[in-house]
């Protein structure tokens, strides 16, 4: 929502942007799932350029499906945000063991750290 108008494009910052009241995961969802009705929508695409990084609050998703992602790219922070520290031993154990990285590299589950 933009100045109480509608937007489908999130920018890369926003999810930091702390000054508006924050609300519950439960009720976001319910609002958005009562707007989607009121409007008779089945499908809802939205554009984001987020970027993830340290200090991202999850408040959904416990776990993660990703590939091993090259030292200092954004794909990275996104799982320094998920894991915090632990991505450290991740990549260490990674490169001990000759993964593969980028695209069709080896892939990891990863869980949300409490």
């Amino acid at each position: 929502m933009v100045n109480g108008e509608w937007s489908n494009e999130i920018t890369q910052w926003e999810v930091y942007d702390h000054k508006e009241k924050m609300i519950s995961t439960k009720e976001a969802l319910g609002n958005l799932i009562k707007w989607m009705v009121a409007k008779d929508l089945d499908n809802l695409t939205v554009k984001t350029q987020i970027i993830i990084a340290p200090g991202y609050q999850f408040k959904i998703v416990n776990g993660l499906i990703t590939n091993f992602h090259q030292p200092q790219s954004t794909l990275l922070l996104l799982v320094a945000a998920f894991i915090k520290r632990d991505w450290k031993k991740v990549y260490d154990y990674a490169f001990e063991n000759n993964f593969r990285f980028l695209s069709y590299g080896d892939g990891s589950l990863l869980w949300r750290n409490a």
